[in-house]
This record gives structure tokens, sequence and C-alpha cells, in this order.
């Protein structure tokens, strides 16, 4: 009989505290089993095995980034859109670096992934098609905009930017950068 209040949310829970604390190296079953303060046996009353936990972890990272996005884009559109997405982004991974990391930024398809991934790519693609984008334009403005927010909050998060000026200086740059490589279609009368 599983542990009372223990569930798959709530192991998954202990698997992000560790995930939070220690990065995602750490993340072992006996880990979460001691955080939860469980037997490692009793865990797989929850989930299968480690890398079952892994993809509940990343689905459900995936899931708070798609709703720090979605938040961020919800009202706005084109350069007010943009910024904002790419503000909650940049805030998610400096806030959680841990969490992002344990995301795995691989191209290995997941299929139990899939549907978390296509929320958080359509939040972006939706933002960018406000630029008139389709087709293999809108794919490539979204690596674009991945590989410059990604790239940024990555090295932020790390300490990578030792030189005295401010970082929100230079991220304004970036978004501006962004937003001009995109298209400004002229509004129809």
């Amino acid at each position: 009989m599983p542990r009372v209040g223990l569930s798959p949310a709530g192991v998954v829970d202990a698997a992000i505290a560790i995930v939070d604390e220690s990065g995602p190296g750490e993340l072992t079953l006996s880990a979460v089993a001691g955080r939860a303060g469980v037997a490692t046996p009793s865990l797989y009353k929850h989930v299968r095995n480690l890398a079952e936990l892994r993809r509940l972890v990343r689905r459900r990272i995936l899931e708070e980034l798609t709703g720090r996005l979605s938040d961020a884009a919800l009202g706005r559109s084109r350069d007010d859109a943009l910024r904002s997405i790419m503000r909650a982004y940049r805030s998610y991974v400096v806030d959680h670096p841990g969490r992002y990391a344990a995301m795995d930024q691989s191209a290995e398809p997941e299929p139990e992934l899939d549907a978390a991934s296509e929320k958080l790519l359509g939040v972006v693609l939706a933002v960018l098609r406000g630029y008139g984008l389709e087709g293999p334009d809108l794919v490539h403005a979204a690596r674009c905009l991945r590989s410059a927010v990604h790239g940024f909050a990555v090295l932020e998060a790390a300490g990578g930017f030792g030189l005295p000026e401010d970082l929100e200086t230079s991220y304004e740059l970036l978004i501006t950068m962004v937003k001009s490589g995109l298209p400004h279609p002229t509004p129809a009368p």
C-alpha cells in the first residue's frame, strides 16, 4: 500500500526539489526516497524506474515553462509579446537552473513528452506568427529565438557574465537584436 500522502505527483515534487538543490545529476531513486521519507522500493508503487521519473520531471518542467510563456504572451502581440516571452523564458532559467538543465536539450524524440513539447513550441510559434511568419521561416525564427534566450540565460545562471556592465541592458539589447531580425509587416489599413 502506498504511503499516505505519497503519490506520483509527490514523487515528482521530491525529485524536483533534489534537482533544484543539487542538479539533475544527483537525481536518483534513493535520493528521492530519502527526501520523501520512504524506502526506495516504495517508490515503485508510483513510478516504474528512474527513467520514468526523469520523464515525469521533464514533463513537469515543460509544463511550468509553457505556463510562464503562455501567461507572458496573454493579451500581447508582436514586439510586446516577444519581449514578454523572452523575459519569462530567461527568468525561468535563472530562477530554476537545475530544472532547466534537467529538461534535457537533446534532439532525441520522446513520444511521452511530445504533447508537452508541442505546447511550449506552440506558444513561441503563436508569438512569431504575429510577424507574418509561416512555414520554414517560422521554424528558423523559432530556432533563433530559442538559441538566443537559451544561450544568454544559461550563461547568466552559471555566472558566466563577469564584466560589470548591467545584465538588464545587455538583455534588452538581445531582445532588440532578435526583434530587428524579424519582419515587421505593415498593418492593413
